[in-house]
C-alpha cells in the first residue's frame, strides 16, 4: 500500500491540495492558524514524485448515541491532484483508514459528502436530514411573553452554560457530536453571535448561534430544552423585525417550532446532510442500547461489506447477549434471519431507515416477523448532526 501518514513537512503541501481541489484561497494571515489545526488532525497521504498526489484527514472525535458517547473517526479534506485521479489512490486511502480506526477503536466514522454514490460504495451511508426554514417578515409574530430574558454573547464571551443546554438538547438524538472546549472555541462561531436563554431561576434553557447581513438573519443552531425557551428565543428573533426582511434557520425535521406558528405554512426545505459507517460491528454492537427488554425471542443478522472484510459477520442477538457465528455454528442460521449490507444496518441502527422501510425499498430481506422483532430491538431515537467538518 502506498499510503503514508503526512509529517508536519507535507502541511503547507496539504493546504495547497485542498486550496486547488475545493477552489478557495486561505488568507495569508489564517495559514499559521492552519497549521496548528492540522496538527489535531491524523493526515494521510500518497505521494507521487516526493510531492503530496492525493491526501486525507482523519479527526478523532465522539458523538452521542442516547447517553453514550462513542469514538467516532470523522474524514474530511479528502482530495487528489486531477492528473493523479483514477490510479486507486482514494480507494487505498479510505482503506488504510478504516484500519487505522479499527485498530484505535473507532466504531463509528462520519463524512460529509461530495457525492453520495461515490461514498456509498465504501460503505457509508446517510444518516441525517437537516430542515432549512426560511421566514419572511410577516412571519415574525410573537408569541405570549415568558418570564426569563436573553442575554447576547459572541465568541470572546462564550457561556459555557450554553455546553450544558446543548449537551441535554443532543442526547436524545443519535449522532449528534460529543463537542470538547477546543470544538466550541474553534469551530461553532466563524464570527456570528449568539442569544442564550435564562429562565427565572436564571438556569440556561436554550441559545442559538446567528449572523445578520444585507436584512437576513441566519440562524445555525437553535437549541432548546423546553418550550419557555422556544417561546422566548422565538420572541427574540421576531424583535428583530424592523432590521430583517428575512430568516433562515436550520433545524431538525419535525422541530415543534414550526408548528407553533401562527401561520405554519413557511417554505421548509429537508436537505441529507451528513453519512456514517459502521468501522467495526463487534464495537458498535457492544456499545449499543438495544432495547433487550421488547424482545424475548433470537434475532439473527447476517451482514455483508464488500470494503472492511471483518465486518462480513452473522451475530445472533438473544437476551442480552451479542454472539458472533462461526460457519459451524451458522449453517442452520443461514436458513434464517435477516440479510443486510453494511449501508442498511448502519441506516436502520441510527434510525435514518426503519427496518421496515429498508425491507420495502429492497434493502433488507427476512421475514416480517423477524424484521417486526428487530424493529422492537432498535430504540426510536431521530438522527441529526448540526457541526461540520
Amino acid at each position: 500500500m502506498n499510503v503514508i501518514s503526512l509529517q508536519k513537512s507535507h502541511y503547507r503541501e496539504a493546504i495547497a491540495l485542498s486550496e486547488y481541489a475545493f477552489q478557495y484561497k486561505v488568507p495569508e494571515e489564517e495559514i499559521e492558524k492552519r497549521l496548528r489545526n492540522l496538527e489535531k488532525h491524523k493526515l494521510f497521504g500518497v505521494l507521487e514524485n516526493d510531492s503530496v498526489a492525493a491526501k486525507l484527514h482523519l479527526l478523532s472525535l465522539e458523538v452521542f448515541m442516547g447517553e453514550k458517547a462513542l469514538k467516532m473517526g470523522g474524514i474530511a479534506g479528502v482530495a487528489t491532484y486531477p492528473e493523479h485521479r483514477r490510479k486507486g489512490h482514494v480507494n487505498e486511502l479510505l482503506s488504510h483508514s478504516l484500519q487505522f480506526m479499527k485498530d484505535n477503536g473507532h466504531s463509528i466514522s462520519m463524512l460529509h459528502p461530495f457525492s453520495v454514490p461515490f461514498y456509498r460504495k465504501y460503505g457509508w451511508e446517510l444518516f441525517a436530514n437537516r430542515l432549512k426554514v426560511t421566514l419572511k417578515k410577516a412571519d415574525l409574530v410573537m408569541k405570549e411573553q415568558v418570564t426569563g430574558i436573553v442575554n447576547r454573547f459572541d465568541e470572546e464571551s462564550h457561556p459555557e452554560a450554553i455546553e450544558r443546554v446543548y449537551n441535554q438538547f443532543a442526547k436524545p438524538f443519535n449522532g449528534m457530536l460529543a463537542r470538547d472546549k477546543d470544538w466550541w472555541t474553534n469551530a461553532i462561531y466563524g464570527g456570528s453571535k449568539g442569544a442564550v436563554y435564562f429562565n427565572k431561576e436564571s438556569n440556561a434553557t436554550g441559545y442559538m448561534i446567528y449572523e445578520i447581513k444585507d436584512r437576513k438573519m441566519t440562524i445555525a443552531e437553535f437549541v432548546v430544552v423546553d418550550n419557555e425557551a422556544r417561546s422566548g428565543l422565538w420572541n427574540f428573533i421576531c424583535q428583530h423585525d424592523s432590521m430583517l426582511q428575512e430568516v433562515e434557520m436550520t433545524t431538525y425535521e419535525n422541530d415543534p417550532l414550526m408548528f407553533s406558528l401562527k401561520e405554519p405554512r413557511v417554505k421548509m426545505e429537508v436537505v441529507p446532510y451528513f453519512m456514517i459507517r459502521i468501522v467495526d460491528i463487534s464495537s458498535f454492537f457492544q456499545q449499543y442500547d438495544f432495547q433487550w427488554e421488547n424482545v424475548e425471542d433470537e434475532i439473527v443478522l447476517h451482514i455483508t461489506d464488500s470494503f472492511a472484510e471483518w465486518n462480513n459477520q452473522s451475530v445472533l442477538l438473544k437476551d442480552g447477549k451479542i454472539t458472533v457465528l462461526n460457519n459451524e455454528n451458522n449453517s442452520d442460521s443461514k436458513q434464517k434471519g435477516i440479510h443486510m449490507d453494511i449501508n442498511a444496518l448502519a441506516a436502520a441502527m441510527l434510525s435514518y431507515m426503519r427496518p421496515i422501510a429498508l425491507q420495502e425499498i429492497g434493502r433488507v430481506s427476512g421475514s416480517s416477523e423477524e424484521i417486526q422483532k428487530l424493529e422492537s430491538l432498535l430504540p426510536k431515537r431521530h438522527p441529526f448532526f448540526y457541526d461540520f467538518f
